[in-house]
């Protein structure tokens, strides 16, 4: 078989692939949260600090994700789905309210770390989400912020 012939079938099946992958999208249900559990209800940050929480960690890390257009496109939906599940099954925003003292603590402590250490928001996401983009001060507000969050009594 010459390289034309195997380039041919490569390039059809690639394509075969993406038309077939259409059809098996992603849930892009978000499930119902009781607000009384946010933790932007419980925890009440400042306004500039609730707004930089809201646009750099809601998406992937409470139950108000919104899902772009690019969300419509397999394999890219499955790929970013993923991203979601495993953010919220790591902490979710929206059951703070549900975690046991010693677990919100521990959360809290991985909040200032992961945005001190520039591991979130991902680059990923920012990168395609620029309001969720923070500069050295807004990271050192937050990281600031979430030290001062009181700790929960175990």
């Amino acid at each position: 078989m010459n390289k034309k012939k195997i380039i041919r079938y490569i390039f059809i099946g690639v394509a075969a692939f993406l038309i077939i992958a259409q059809f098996f999208p992603i849930d892009k249900t978000n499930p119902t949260s009781e607000p009384s559990l946010d933790f932007l209800t419980i925890e009440k940050p400042p306004a500039e600090i609730a707004t930089m929480i809201k646009n750099s960690c809601y998406d992937c890390h409470s139950n108000h994700t919104k899902y772009p257009w690019y969300t419509n496109v397999a394999p890219v939906s499955w790929w970013i789905k993923g991203h979601i599940d495993h953010g919220k099954e790591h902490l979710n925003f929206s059951e703070w309210g549900s975690y046991s003292a010693k677990k919100a603590n521990h959360k809290i402590e991985e909040c200032h770390e992961m945005v001190e250490g520039t591991e979130m928001p991902l680059l990923t996401y920012w990168l395609v989400h620029p309001e969720a983009k923070m500069s050295t001060e807004q990271r050192a507000a937050m990281v600031a912020w979430f030290k001062k969050v009181p700790k929960q009594k175990e």
